[in-house]
């Protein structure tokens, strides 16, 4: 199973797309609320030099926004 992460804000709809599409193919994921946690968002800006969400990094490869097939890709 791969380790699947996530850095999103509540109201990104494009971060609830992604979560819904784990959730009904039964990926495990760690979410970090970057609007409400300072250190997650900052390590998230090191890590990608920008701030847009959501970031989704599965096995240490990084996938700026919801690009299903580039996720599917790496799972």
């Amino acid at each position: 199973m791969s380790n699947v992460e996530i850095y999103t804000t509540p109201w990104c709809a494009y971060c609830k797309m992604a979560k819904e599409y784990f959730k009904k193919n039964n990926i495990e994921y760690t979410e970090y609320d970057v609007a409400s946690d300072a250190v997650k968002r900052q390590e998230m800006i090191d890590r990608t030099h920008q701030m847009g969400v959501p970031v989704i990094i599965i096995d240490g490869k990084i996938v700026i926004g919801f690009d299903r097939e580039k996720i599917a890709g790496l799972l």
